[in-house]
């Protein structure tokens, strides 16, 4: 009985060495990365700005995660640099530990927030707000995205690539039927800040006291508040719900 239960104990430690070890050998056997290429440089010309695009999704959607790997991964538009991170909280399994370290050793794609995992209790946020203070670098915009939106990524750059570099707001706005980007703010399947923007998040008293509720609709009436993003664009009818979908399911053409 003893013996049955020491098995079961080593359970997890077993398993863990095992993800390791077959990790260790196919890194060892794959000379190239498979997929998820899109901060490779492809083309010679100089970019003409930087994109961060944060897709806030669960710490158990690895299906979602590698999905989104295969097809960004054969994307990469010559003028911008767009980099993909895959943004979720606190990680609280431990077979999460074990295949997120994993993840996070393969693709380096992948920011852990200091939260409790949510929607609208302030994880968009704490993902704003921590980026100045996490990130090796500045970007000229940030994206928060969902995992079950599809980017363009050609079409997304064009169309971000003459508008300004700061005090930018960008993306689908609501109320649907309206195309005035000032009215009322931008949906929360996937929008743009620039990053002046996201450093006033982390810094500024009217976001840090306002967390709580629909996320998107948060944004907007912070930048309101804060009179912020003169710079508005609805990126209508490009950016849009698909006919039918029962999820949800989003899109950027």
């Amino acid at each position: 009985m003893n013996q049955k239960r020491l098995v079961f104990s080593m359970l997890p430690l077993m398993v863990s060495a095992l993800l390791i070890a077959i990790f260790v050998v196919f890194n060892l056997s794959v000379k190239t990365p498979l997929f998820y290429s899109s901060n490779l440089q492809n083309h010679p010309s100089p970019k003409q700005f930087s994109l961060l695009i944060g897709i806030l999704t669960r710490a158990d959607n690895y299906d979602r995660r590698h999905f989104l790997r295969l097809i960004y991964g054969i994307k990469s538009p010559p003028f911008a640099q767009i980099d993909i991170k895959f943004v979720f909280c606190n990680l609280t399994k431990q077979e999460q530990r074990v295949l997120i370290s994993l993840e996070i050793l393969r693709f380096n794609d992948v920011i852990i927030l200091n939260c409790f995992e949510n929607m609208n209790n302030g994880k968009t946020y704490t993902y704003f707000s921590s980026l100045p203070q996490i990130l090796s670098q500045s970007y000229d915009y940030v994206m928060k995205a969902d995992d079950d939106v599809f980017l363009r990524l050609l079409p997304l750059a064009l169309s971000l690539q003459p508008l300004p570099r700061s005090d930018l707001y960008y993306g689908f706005v609501i109320p649907c039927q309206s195309m005035n980007p000032f009215v009322s703010y931008m949906s929360g399947m996937g929008f743009v800040l620039s990053w002046d923007l996201v450093e006033w998040i982390a810094s500024s008293d009217i976001p840090r006291n306002d967390t709580f509720g629909p996320e998107d609709k948060l944004v907007g009436r912070w930048l309101n508040a804060g009179r912020k993003a003169r710079n508005r664009f609805s990126n209508k009818p490009a950016m849009y719900d698909y006919p039918g979908s029962k999820d949800g399911i989003n899109g950027l053409l």
